[in-house]
């Protein structure tokens, strides 16, 4: 049995506090990426990799002087770690830490390897305000809500790679399963036309732990260009429609909850939406 159907586990509603703190570290990790990788126009390069075996985000390797660098991010205990060629070289304890401190103790790090630090470097996108507003870790009493907040993910990186693989021979296909340090999603876009243009058709699907739209972990399926809201069909099995700033499917923990089988429920969920998105879009989306 999941984690997720311990009686242990936090309620879905009730990881906020978790999740703001796990959101701040990720966008520092980020920073080492903003600051030693070659750009990239949709800032791929700061997107982060879930290591499904240690439950660990980390950015993408990092060329050092002697290695190669990742910063990753573990939820139990929230903690930062550098490594270099998978061997970890150290790792800070977030709790009490105050963010200053937390930068300064990466720039040392990144700095003996011949990187550029992180403290003057600042993000391109806005960040929610909770989680822009911390100067200091606090996870006092969060241990069963951090757990809790990392099964959702753990879920979200098994059952999206599951797609991904399945669903590899459509051209150009799934991009790699990624979290987005920014929403602090995790997701793989499925292109579904070679033109590559801004209106090119094409389905994310991924997980939100929560944000302004639902205060709960949640799953989506989200077509592009948007999909007409007026004449939306039945949702697919565990799901609804959203169509307030977003038109796509959605289902959230406290529905995924109430299946009996939670992993081939959100498998059905995730694949049902898929395919009425393809559907829905068009000859370009078949």
């Amino acid at each position: 049995m999941s984690y997720l159907n311990e009686p242990d586990a936090v309620a879905p509603d009730c990881l906020l506090q978790a999740r703001v703190m796990v959101h701040n570290a990720v966008q520092i990790a980020a920073l080492a990426a903003l600051a030693n990788l070659k750009p990239k126009p949709d800032y791929s390069h700061t997107s982060l990799d879930w290591d499904a075996g240690a439950r660990v985000f980390q950015t993408k390797p990092i060329s050092g002087l002697d290695g190669q660098i990742r910063i990753g991010v573990s939820l139990t205990p929230l903690t930062m770690r550098v490594t270099n060629d998978d061997h970890v070289v150290d790792t800070l304890n977030l709790d009490t830490i105050v963010v200053a401190d937390c930068l300064t103790w990466l720039d040392a790090l990144l700095e003996t390897s011949g990187l550029q630090p992180v403290s003057g470097v600042r993000h391109p996108f806005k960040l929610p305000a909770d989680v822009s507003g911390i100067s200091q870790f606090d996870t006092a009493s969060l241990d069963r809500a951090l757990k809790t907040l990392e099964s959702w993910f753990a879920l979200a990186d098994r059952q999206l790679q599951k797609f991904a693989a399945l669903h590899a021979d459509i051209t150009p296909g799934p991009s790699a399963v990624t979290c987005w340090p920014h929403h602090f999603d995790m997701a793989t876009y499925v292109s579904l036309d070679t033109s590559g243009g801004h209106d090119a058709p094409g389905i994310g699907i991924g997980m939100s732990p929560g944000d302004k739209a639902y205060a709960e972990p949640y799953f989506y399926v989200n077509p592009w260009p948007h999909l007409d809201a007026a004449s939306l069909p039945q949702p697919p099995v565990h799901g609804h429609w959203h169509t307030a700033g977003f038109v796509g499917a959605i289902a959230t923990a406290s529905a995924l909850l109430s299946v009996d089988d939670m992993d081939g429920g959100l498998q059905q969920f995730i694949e049902q939406a898929f395919q009425i998105g393809r559907e829905l879009l068009g000859p370009a989306g078949e």
